[in-house]
């Protein structure tokens, strides 16, 4: 942004569209004004903006905007706070006068937009809570622009069909904010459309609803299950082992899957690292494999009758979704760019912290698999109509290499000390006089010899307590009977 389009856009009076403030502590009020900016109460898809570092007759302040009040500002798109995610910039412009740092919102198709269950408009240059009918105009704009499969009328059903018990006692605390809820006096099926679960015109519930309320969603949408297979041997031409499914809504099989993930398909097991140490892996991270299936089911296209696949082999598992990437996510730009097919159901998972919609998703796996010892997942993002990823078992280390590398590595002194010990209990004493290095003192032979294969851990204590005891003798470990074998092999070579 120019000086000059900054200059134009602090002479339009504070209106709907412009917000000025000299604060740079309320974060509070930041995201207010972004989420009314985000509704667009007067529906003239023209951008807001908030002008930090303006006072309020127009002249620039003469602030200084840091980076860190700059990754401050801009975290508001991706915090959570705002749902849906406001579509928002950040830009910081420098004047004679001072920095102005420049917010400028677009405003969302998706409406109502909550900061923290409450929805915020402007009415001119006043911002405030949505009042009942205002939210109502915006849950009606939002059904005409957003044809997406979740927001539309499962017009066989009717709101028996879903669980309200649920919805009322468990859902609708956690979606709205408490304040706003007790003080809602609409009716059950106004509230639910508010939240875009209900359809008024066709007096029924959405897909939205069905699949993560509904009492049998299958009987409405054939595909909305989830497949998990056990095959024995390493593609699916082996015979199954076990064969399960998770069918229901979402609010109640998802707790299932995490159960089932946890209890049922991770293990642990020890595994040399190293001749001399071993440590604990998963066969799969619990917490990769839980985010990697969750984003399955939000991104899913449940048009399909395709259910959602969890495969799992003697050393890979494959999960698999029906409907390929999405909106602006490319191959070319996955995973930096996300999109949502189904934005009612990951808004409803992340509210219910299932996923973060934040695309960190992705990263995290990664992390943790590396952190497992685990391989890189493998993503297929180039099938047109499905998604799927694989994630491998952590291989076994070569141990043989490991040891080959230590030996290379030990000095000659205690390479000449292991050998000398073989499968014997000796003394500092006896050691020197089968080296042939009696000449040195006891305390130099301890330091070059003795010492750094006690460290090593090859070579162990009998009195491990005391270790100037008159009677302490030295042995070799197992660790060492191993490099023993190694060094005997290669005198023979």
């Amino acid at each position: 942004m120019t000086i000059d389009e900054l200059n134009n856009i602090i002479a339009l009076d504070e209106d709907y569209r412009i917000e000025r403030t000299i604060s740079t502590g309320d974060m509070d009020k930041f995201q207010e004004a972004i989420c009314a900016f985000a509704n667009d109460m007067p529906g003239s898809r023209q951008k807001g903006y908030l002008l930090i570092g303006v006072k309020d007759n127009g002249d620039i302040a003469g602030l200084q905007v840091s980076d860190t009040l700059m990754k401050r500002i801009s975290g508001i798109r991706s915090d959570g706070n705002i749902l849906p995610l406001p579509m928002m910039t950040t830009e910081k412009v420098t004047t004679e006068q001072g920095d102005v740092l420049v917010v400028e919102v677009t405003p969302s198709f998706d409406t109502p937009v909550r900061y923290r269950g409450r929805t915020f408009i402007r009415i001119g240059p006043r911002r405030d809570i949505a009042t009942v009918d205002e939210e109502r105009i915006l849950s009606e704009r939002c059904a005409s622009s957003l044809p997406t499969f979740d927001t539309r009328p499962c017009r066989e059903a009717t709101i028996d069909d879903i669980h309200t018990d649920i919805i009322i006692a468990e859902y609708l605390p956690k979606a709205i904010d408490p304040d706003v809820l007790v003080g809602d006096h609409r009716s059950l099926k106004e509230q639910l459309a508010s939240l875009r679960l209900y359809n008024l015109t066709y007096d029924c519930p959405t897909y939205a609803a069905m699949i993560m309320f509904g009492r049998n969603p299958k009987y409405f949408i054939p595909g909305a299950y989830i497949q998990f297979v056990r095959f024995n041997g390493d593609n699916n031409g082996g015979s199954i082992l076990n064969e399960r499914r998770f069918a229901g809504c979402l609010y109640k099989i998802l707790p299932e899957l995490e159960n089932f993930i946890r209890d049922g398909i991770v293990t642990q097991r020890p595994v040399s690292i190293s001749i001399l140490r071993e440590k604990n892996v998963l066969n799969y991270p619990y917490k990769a494999l839980r985010e990697l299936l969750m984003n399955a089911v939000m991104h899913r296209d449940y048009q399909s009758n395709m259910p959602t696949r969890l495969y799992q082999y003697d050393n890979h598992i494959e999960i698999m979704n029906p409907g390929g990437l999405y909106g602006q996510a490319r191959p070319e730009n996955f995973p930096n760019v996300n999109d949502y097919r189904n934005s009612v159901i990951a808004e409803m998972m992340r509210t219910l912290n299932y996923v973060n919609m934040f695309n960190h998703g992705v990263g995290e796996v990664f992390e943790l698999l590396e952190k497992n010892g685990s391989p890189k997942a493998i993503f297929n993002v180039g099938l047109l109509t499905a998604f799927s990823v694989v994630i491998n078992e952590p291989e076994e280390p070569n141990l043989s290499q490991a040891c080959h590398q230590l030996v290379t590595n030990l000095s000659p002194q205690v390479k000449s000390l292991i050998i000398s010990l073989e499968d014997k209990k000796m003394s500092a004493s006896e050691l020197q006089l089968v080296t042939n290095l009696s000449p040195l003192s006891k305390r130099l032979f301890r330091k070059q010899y003795i010492t750094p294969g006690v460290e090593a851990g090859l070579i162990n204590l009998t009195n491990p307590d005391t270790p100037r005891h008159p009677k302490q003798k030295y042995y070799l470990t197992e660790q060492g009977m191993k490099v023993l074998d190694m060094l005997l092999n290669e005198k023979q070579k």
